[in-house]
C-alpha cells in the first residue's frame, strides 16, 4: 500500500490552485480553488450573481468558466449551492470545477501499479465467427495514447491528433509518472474484447493521473459537435462535494445522445459513495472483481451496473525504463510495451470493449448492444456490483469447453 497522506500532498504540491472540500464531513472532495462551472446558456445570469466576487470568465463549448478573486475567498461550494437554488428567476446549472482522478489513483484506497508483463498476442477476430457488420468508434477520455505494435499501422491510429499523446515523464524526474501509460492501457482492453473497433483517444488526465471537470467537459463536447462515437470509455472520476451529480457535467454526458454509450469505472475508495461519472443514470458504472467476487479496492453499491475482472489484468502499455535498480536480476520498471496494472479503471473497458464488440458482431447500435451484454436475464448479477460481464477471452473459454 501506498502512503495515501503522501500523495494528496503531492497532489496538492503539483497543483497549487486544488485544495480539499469537506462539506460533508468525513467525505472529503478536491476542488479547484476560485472557480465556478456554469453551462453556457446560464453564463450571464450566474456573472452577474457573483459580480462582488468576479475576476474573469472564459466561455467554450457549451460551458463557462467564473474565475474569483482570490483575496475574497470564496467557498466555492457554498456558492455553486447558492446558484443552484437562488437564481433570480430559476435555478442554475452551476458546479465547482472538481478534480478528476484517473483510478487506480485516489488518496482513499488507490490499488497498484503498474509492472512490466510479457507480451501479449494482437487479438484477433476468430475465423469462425462472422466479420463485423458494422464500424463501431470508441472514444476513450483518458491519459492519451502512445505507439503501440497492436495498432501503430491502422488508419484510426494514424488520424489521432499529436496532442493526445501519452506524456510519459513530465516532471523529468526519469521515473514514469504515476499513471503515464493509463490510456494505452486501456485502448489495449477495448481492443481484447472488439479487435476491429476504430479509438479515438481524448486526453484529459496528465501523466500524474489528475484533471478537472472542464477537462471532461472539453472532452465530451467534441465528441457531440464533431464526429459521434459508438462507446466512450471514462476510466477516471470523483467524489463531488455534495455527493451529486455535476449538473455541468451531466448536461455534457446528456448532449451526447441516445445513440451513445458511456461507461465509467466505479473507483477504488473501497466504499459505497457515490463516484461521479460513473453513478449518473445514463453512464454504466462498472466495478472490478477479483475472480468471481469484489476486487477490495472497488466502489460498490445500488449506482453500481455491472462488473469485471479488475486485478491482474494484462495490457498493452508505454515503453519505457526507469531509475528502480535491479531486483534479483528483474528490472521492475523497465517496461516493453506490455503490463499488468489492478483497478475498476481497467474493468470498465472490459465492458466498454465487450459492448463494442457486440455492436460490430450483431450489426446493431450500442444501446441495444449494451443491453444485451448487460441483460440480467441471461447473466449472472451480484448485489451492489451488477451485472457480471466477462471479457471474450473467458467467453471463448467457456464456449470450447461446451
Amino acid at each position: 500500500m501506498f502512503d495515501q497522506r503522501a500523495r494528496l500532498d503531492r497532489v496538492l504540491a503539483r497543483h497549487p490552485d486544488a485544495q480539499v472540500v469537506e462539506p460533508l464531513p468525513g467525505r472529503p472532495a478536491l476542488v479547484r480553488r476560485d472557480e465556478i462551472l456554469v453551462a453556457g446558456h446560464d453564463a450571464g445570469a450566474a456573472e452577474s450573481l457573483v459580480r462582488r466576487w468576479f475576476d474573469a470568465r472564459r466561455d467554450e463549448g457549451g460551458v463557462a468558466r467564473l474565475r474569483l478573486r482570490a483575496p475574497s475567498k470564496v467557498d466555492v461550494c457554498e456558492l455553486a449551492a447558492l446558484l443552484r437554488t437562488d437564481g433570480r428567476f430559476r435555478a442554475l446549472s452551476a458546479s465547482p470545477n472538481h478534480l478528476v482522478l484517473g483510478q487506480p489513483m485516489w488518496w482513499s484506497g488507490p490499488a497498484d501499479l503498474p509492472r512490466p508483463a510479457a507480451p501479449l498476442p494482437a487479438p484477433r477476430a476468430a475465423p469462425a465467427r462472422a466479420a463485423a457488420r458494422r464500424d463501431v468508434t470508441v472514444a476513450i477520455l483518458d491519459t492519451g495514447l502512445s505507439p503501440h505494435p497492436w495498432y501503430a499501422e491502422t488508419g484510426w491510429y494514424r488520424e489521432q491528433r499529436a496532442e493526445v499523446a501519452e506524456v510519459l515523464d513530465a516532471d523529468l524526474d526519469y521515473d514514469l509518472d504515476a499513471q503515464a501509460g493509463h490510456g494505452t492501457f486501456i485502448a489495449g482492453v477495448v481492443l481484447a474484447q472488439a479487435p476491429a473497433a476504430r479509438l479515438r483517444a481524448h486526453r484529459v488526465i496528465g501523466g500524474d493521473g489528475v484533471g478537472d471537470e472542464l477537462d471532461v467537459i472539453r472532452a465530451l463536447r467534441r465528441i457531440a459537435e464533431r464526429g459521434r462515437a459508438d462507446v466512450v470509455n471514462i476510466s477516471l472520476g470523483c467524489h463531488t462535494y455534495d455527493d451529486r451529480p455535476s449538473p455541468v457535467l451531466a448536461r455534457a454526458v446528456a448532449a451526447l445522445g441516445r445513440r451513445t454509450v458511456v461507461v465509467a469505472c466505479a473507483g477504488n475508495a473501497a466504499t459505497d459513495r457515490p463516484f461521479w461519472p460513473a453513478a449518473m443514470k445514463p453512464v454504466i458504472g462498472v466495478a472490478a472483481l477479483d475472480g468471481g467476487d469484489r476486487a477490495w479496492f472497488s466502489n460498490h453499491g445500488w449506482w453500481v451496473d455491472a462488473c469485471a475482472q479488475g486485478v491482474d489484468v494484462a495490457s498493452t502499455f508505454v515503453s519505457f525504463d526507469g531509475t528502480r535498480p535491479r531486483v534479483r536480476g528483474i528490472d521492475p520498471d523497465l517496461f516493453q510495451g506490455y503490463a499488468t496494472w489492478s483497478g475498476t479503471s481497467f474493468a470498465a473497458p472490459v465492458v466498454a470493449g465487450r459492448i463494442a464488440g457486440r455492436a460490430a458482431a450483431d450489426g446493431v447500435d450500442a444501446v441495444t448492444a449494451a443491453d444485451r451484454v448487460l441483460d440480467p436475464a441471461s447473466h449472472r448479477v451480484l448485489p451492489d456490483l451488477g451485472v457480471v460481464v466477462k471479457s471474450e477471452k473467458d467467453t471463448d473459454g467457456q464456449r470450447s469447453m461446451a
